[in-house]
């Protein structure tokens, strides 16, 4: 049986048309039929138009693991990273997502590799995407700095309950009045480059370009994505004042989308707090504070849409993230501590 292909009615083309990363305007009457797009075309019989997949965290330079699988092991630390997004605040079924990632570097064989896993739970109206990962990097040193190469695994879970839907006529065969769900295999890698003050990444997702089946007459297929990211880190005159910017770009061959950052950094022994600014053309402006609390980073964004939506129907995003100090130091080699004679 052909299978009906489910392209960009889905989650992200809703994400990216609606909140504007392609359209020049939204007017009211466009956003009263989001609910409807949402909940009642989202299994629409679509061949040609296609979708990015993947959510694009605000905090994207403390998640980078997210998009990038060479990044993870970059501190020798144990990283532990959270964040929850709210896409278009106001609005029924608008898009929510929860993320959950830890990542650490290791030895073995006389080498610095990196391992990490992660979880994500995207829902947008009637849909449901889940993503669990497992990542691996090889780390070697390069020019002074450390080259990273790294690969991820995932298993995506994919849901839609048609139940929810309207129709007018149920008999559609393109259509599901039920709820559906299907599973894929999906592979990912990237290379990651850092040097001193400066870090650079490439990286894809959906390298397989998995079909996810979603009932019996339904399929979902999901593009490969690619990213660009890079960021440099100015000192000041003040040594407890550093200014940090990054950037990120990424593209599925179709639609694409680039934001800049730049946060004003105070760090003084235990004390850590930032704000910032973060922009991207045609899309938005948002805005980031931090602060570090007894050793856990705390950190809120609210993305504010330059294409005609409410100031108020913004995004709001939380992150939170734990670090644990490791000891890598390689067998062989005495481990010295300072000590103060009085």
């Amino acid at each position: 049986m052909k299978k009906n292909a489910v392209y960009a009615i889905n989650n992200n083309f809703i994400r990216y048309n609606v909140v504007g990363h392609s359209m020049q305007t939204i007017t009211s009457g466009v956003m009263s039929c989001l609910r409807i797009i949402v909940a009642g075309v989202a299994l629409t019989f679509v061949t040609e138009v296609k979708a990015q997949y993947d959510v694009l965290f605000s905090h994207y330079y403390d998640m980078e693991t997210s998009f990038n699988p060479a990044a993870a092991g970059k501190n020798p630390k144990l990283n532990i990273t959270a964040a929850y997004a709210m896409d278009l605040a106001g609005f029924e079924h608008n898009p929510q997502t929860a993320y959950v990632s830890a990542d650490m570097p290791f030895l073995f064989l006389g080498g610095t590799h990196g391992a990490g896993a992660q979880f994500m739970s995207d829902k947008l109206g009637l849909f449901d995407h889940m993503r669990i990962s497992l990542q691996y990097a090889n780390k070697q040193r390069l020019f002074g700095g450390e080259l990273s190469i790294g690969v991820q695994a995932s298993l995506l879970s994919e849901k839609f309950d048609g139940s929810g839907l309207d129709l007018e006529d149920s008999s559609d065969p393109a259509f599901t009045s039920s709820e559906v769900n299907g599973n894929g295999f999906d592979l990912g890698a990237g290379i990651y480059y850092k040097r001193k003050q400066f870090y650079v990444g490439v990286s894809a997702l959906h390298l397989t370009s998995p079909k996810v089946e979603l009932g019996e007459v339904n399929e979902l297929q999901i593009d490969p994505t690619y990213y660009l990211t890079a960021g440099y880190a100015f000192k000041l005159r003040n040594p407890f004042l550093t200014v940090m910017t990054s950037a990120i770009g990424r593209t599925d061959g179709v639609a694409y989308r680039a934001d800049v950052t730049g946060r004003l950094v105070y760090q003084n022994d235990t004390k850590y707090m930032y704000g910032g600014l973060s922009y991207s053309p045609t899309n938005s402006v948002t805005a980031l504070v931090g602060m570090k609390i007894q050793g856990v980073t705390l950190s809120y964004s609210y993305e504010c849409y330059t294409s005609g939506v409410n100031p108020g129907n913004g995004s709001h995003e939380l992150f939170v993230g734990y670090q644990i100090d490791l000891n890598l130091v390689k067998k062989g080699k005495n481990v010295h501590k300072a000590v103060r004679i009085l």
